[in-house]
């Protein structure tokens, strides 16, 4: 039981030997790279200080300038009537001399609806200062600030790292016009402090308006987090999906390019944020770029319309001849950049999403958008949002549609079926979502989630994200039975999004979990080609100045480097028992899980088929002993093995703190007769085929 999880694991026995064929002759659909992918999504801080560089929050002003913290605008609610997410400033401009000293400007600002104007008075300062800022000892910052005023002021701009008067490094700028112009700033921290201050205050007479400001670390990579980028870049994790997300639905992408300090600043009705629009299009590509992974684009189609959506094709894959094209180059990309995934929507079977409609409209817009974004490029790959009988159960949607907790296959509930029935020319693939409970189970009878009582067994919950991808299987099976076209184009599934609901991003506990999830997608691999984990920020722990992997991360990154691409056939002696619940929504028929209980092994060749990899993993609170017999190949004398086993299933990886989860490498003999597998371990053994 769960309760057991913090028992050192010599406190558990041995289990009798369980035994397996692999056969090397007997191979699979190859397994895509984009299995790997992850999701990012501008909600909160995940793009906006998760992975770009901006030090200051609300650079462009967005709320007033005032001593308090501001007050968000209302919070809006789904169409069930439900509140959504309450998010309150917890740093913001105040005022440098008085209350009375910044105004703000609504008639003629810089860039959104008001920027800051403060009138000089002599010799006493006046302006606007932000605290919070992390700096470190010897870390050079730059940035700019956008102002227009008096010739006659002198503007100093100031970062504050302690309370002496030397405490400090200021820049000077005088010179002021009427116009706005941009003024760089350069400062280098002399200590380490997570509450450094920029002060930006005025001398002399007349006014300035201050229009933007920005501060970022020096060794910034295009202006990302250099520590960001070097940590999700060892996982060449295929894909990256973005712009969201629920955010997408209310997004004007239009608002996210060009000069970055004159794109205004938005509040996000979504995640209640303000959202400065610096991580755009544009942005997004470059990340993508210093990541070495394909982008996938999510467009609008919840408040957006289809001739944006062509636009957005153009801008990004148009000629600098076409009007966008032009646009693109303009902003400082000339060539174009050839993005081939693109999503229609998102969750737009949801009654919580901005422009949520009823199916047989969305049917509609989804092949509106087809249309028009195809028209700019035919080539690409455009994936419908869809919700299989899972997915509109476990949100409630069904009942809401059509009464039903569980909708029929192809009834006017099943998102999927009827996107499929009535979309399928424009469409290529499928998106899918699940986020795991290990807590709650769907009681068919009662026609609701119920609390699983007794709780699962370890086991059991690390089998539950696995659970989930048998039963889109299952009902993806059901399609191919009643869907003829289908048969005839078959439409992969892409889990667009999905995680272990609730757990801890930095805990190894969830690592067995997220291995079971990836050799059940392995043993489909006809049918599940994508994936995007949510979020690729939790691959990481990381505070505001470092990042590095956490076990997640390390998980992702030791299948990715050591796991095969062509999935061949395990056969075992030990059965995985039958689902606890009955079948139906989001129960599966069958259990995931090679027939080598309570152990689940995945194999593959790599491309060239010149190795072969075994991942053998222990879900249990117990010593493993498995014999493998291989066939249809032989392999060389020595190999590795590739190893997540610390010592307990609590184990963390925390910046500042020494790592208590690692992935061993070892170097072997000739693979043994009988494999020992430590409990909670993934393990990946490696060999050249001969």
């Amino acid at each position: 039981m769960l309760l057991l999880a913090g028992l050192p694991f010599s406190a558990f026995s041995q289990s009798p030997t369980i035994h397996a064929t692999i056969d090397a002759s007997k191979t699979g659909t190859p397994i895509s790279k984009y299995i790997y992918g992850q999701f990012l999504e501008h909600g909160g801080d995940i793009v906006n200080t998760g992975i770009w560089s901006e030090m200051l929050v609300d650079r462009k002003f967005f709320y007033p300038v005032a001593a308090s913290a501001p007050t968000p605008p209302p919070l809006m609610a789904n169409a069930a009537g439900n509140p959504r997410l309450r998010r309150t400033p917890t740093r913001w401009w105040a005022p440098v001399g008085g209350d009375q000293a910044v105004s703000m400007d609504k008639k003629a600002p810089y860039t959104g609806d008001q920027s800051p104007l403060i009138g000089l008075d002599g010799k006493e300062p006046r302006g606007l200062s932000q605290s919070g800022i992390a700096v470190r000892k010897g870390q050079a910052y730059t940035g700019r600030i956008v102002l227009a005023g008096s010739p006659s002021a002198v503007i100093k701009v100031t970062l504050i790292w302690g309370k002496e008067a030397s405490d400090r490094e200021t820049v000077t700028v005088h010179s002021l016009s009427e116009g706005y112009r941009k003024f760089a700033l350069r400062y280098a921290a002399a200590v380490d402090t997570d509450d450094a201050a920029l002060e930006i205050t005025g001398t002399g007479t007349g006014s300035y308006h201050v229009g933007a400001v920005s501060l970022m670390p020096a060794n910034n990579v295009e202006g990302f987090r250099p520590e960001v980028i070097a940590a999700l870049k060892q996982l060449r994790f295929g894909v990256l999906r973005f712009p969201g997300g629920n955010f997408v639905s209310s997004y004007e992408w239009r608002y996210g390019v060009g000069d970055i300090d004159k794109r205004p600043p938005i509040f996000d009705p979504v995640w209640h944020a303000v959202q400065p629009n610096d991580v755009g299009t544009d942005e997004f590509l470059t990340l993508c770029r210093l990541l070495g992974v394909d982008p996938y684009i999510t467009v609008n189609a919840g408040f957006g319309d289809a001739w944006s959506a062509r636009e957005l094709v153009e801008y990004t894959n148009g000629a600098a001849s076409t009007p966008m094209g032009k646009w693109r180059a303009e902003n400082g990309h000339p060539e174009a950049y050839h993005v081939k995934f693109w999503g229609v929507g998102n969750e737009p079977w949801g009654d919580y999403q901005m422009g949520a409609m009823s199916l047989p409209q969305f049917e509609v817009k989804h092949n509106l958008f087809a249309k028009e974004m195809r028209k700019v490029d035919p080539s690409i790959k455009l994936i419908a949002g869809g919700a299989m009988p899972d997915v509109m159960e476990g949100a409630d949607q069904a009942r809401r549609i059509n009464g039903q907790y569980v909708p029929d296959y192809l009834s006017s509930a099943d998102w999927t079926g009827q996107m499929l029935l009535n979309c399928l020319d424009d469409i290529d693939m499928v998106s899918e979502h699940y986020y795991a409970s290990g807590t709650q189970h769907t009681d068919i009878k009662l026609q609701k989630k119920v609390p699983i009582d007794p709780p699962l067994s370890l086991v059991e919950w690390e089998r539950a994200p696995a659970v989930q991808i048998r039963a889109k299987y299952e009902h993806y099976e059901e399609y191919l039975k009643r869907i003829p076209a289908l048969r005839a184009k078959p439409v992969p599934i892409a889990i667009d999004e999905w995680a272990y609901s609730g757990s801890s991003r930095d805990g190894y506990k969830v690592v067995p979990a997220y291995a079971w999830a990836f050799h059940e997608m392995f043993r489909h691999s006809d049918v599940f080609q994508m994936g995007a984990f949510t979020f690729a920020t939790a691959m990481m722990s990381e505070n505001r100045t470092e990042a590095v992997l956490n076990p997640t991360g390390m998980l992702f990154k030791m299948y990715r480097d050591h796991f095969g691409t062509i999935p061949v056939e395990v056969t075992g002696d030990s059965p995985q028992p039958k689902p606890a619940f009955p079948a139906g929504g989001d129960q599966p028929a069958v259990n995931p899980g090679s027939p080598t209980y309570p152990l689940d092994v995945s194999a593959a060749l790599s491309e060239d088929r010149k190795t072969l990899a075994i991942a053998v993993l222990n879900p249990s609170d117990s010593q493993q002993s498995i014999q493998i017999v291989l066939n249809g190949a032989k392999l060389a004398n020595s190999g590795h093995l590739y190893r997540m086993a610390p010592d307990s299933i609590d184990a963390t990886v925390v910046v500042d703190k020494k790592p208590e989860v690692q992935v061993e490498d070892q170097l072997l003999g000739p693979l043994p007769d009988a494999i020992t597998v430590r409990p909670f371990s993934v393990n990946i053994y490696s060999y050249a085929v001969e």
